[in-house]
């Protein structure tokens, strides 16, 4: 099976298993959603959704969130994991916003990127779901699994986005890369699959499954 056979297989799949892609992470609008990518990084989107409702109780929008002292924010989304560098970059972002944004999440990459703590993978999470730009987000699931399933030979996550998007039509990459992590949480875990176990797995790559030993 070449790679681009492998690719469309592996799409057919996860579109029956995942018609619908809702959004993993609670948010109200494109700023909550930012603010919680922003979070999510070393972090589990499950802890994100238990952190947001209590720092958005306190502040919804740039121009509130501008106003808290960065240490409020900090005792806030501790749990979160690396809380003294993303609490001031959700105040300078905000403020950020406020002056030269008008209080609106920018819709470019450029613009976003531009943005105190928002790298090319938080840029690319509001750009498709906020949005709905064509964007190819590769967190630590995607870029294992395109490893694993042999769409990519990338080193990087840069590469691996960069294979993955010849691979895949435009129009699949916001879904597509939701499924891929729903499947990596669920059935194909870094440990828990090693390429041979789960269906998909097993399917692309018969070889790579081991034999039974029966006892004699």
């Amino acid at each position: 099976m070449t790679r681009a056979e492998r690719a469309a297989r592996i799409a057919e799949v996860l579109a029956a298993l995942y018609p619908e892609t809702p959004i993993p992470l609670d948010h109200r609008d494109p700023y909550t959603l930012l603010i919680a990518v922003l979070l999510s990084a070393q972090c589990t989107d499950a802890r994100v959704n238990l952190i947001t409702p209590a720092l958005f109780a306190r502040a919804a929008t740039p121009e509130a969130m501008m106003l808290v002292p960065v240490e409020e924010i900090r005792s806030i989304i501790r749990p979160c994991g690396l809380s003294p560098r993303k609490s001031q970059a959700i105040s300078d972002l905000s403020r950020i916003l406020v002056e030269k944004h008008g209080g609106a999440v920018p819709q470019s990459f450029e613009e976003l990127e531009a943005l105190p703590g928002v790298g090319h993978k938080t840029a690319s999470v509001v750009m498709a779901q906020a949005f709905g730009v064509p964007a190819f987000p590769v967190d630590t699931h995607i870029h294992r699994l395109a490893q694993r399933w042999k769409l990519t030979s990338g080193k990087s996550v840069e590469q691996t986005e960069a294979d993955l998007k010849k691979l895949f039509p435009s129009k699949d990459w916001n879904q597509l890369h939701l499924r891929i992590i729903f499947y990596g949480r669920e059935h194909c875990p870094a440990r828990g699959c090693q390429g041979s176990t789960c269906g998909l797995c097993r399917e692309l790559f018969p070889d790579r499954v081991k034999p039974v030993k029966t006892r004699k």
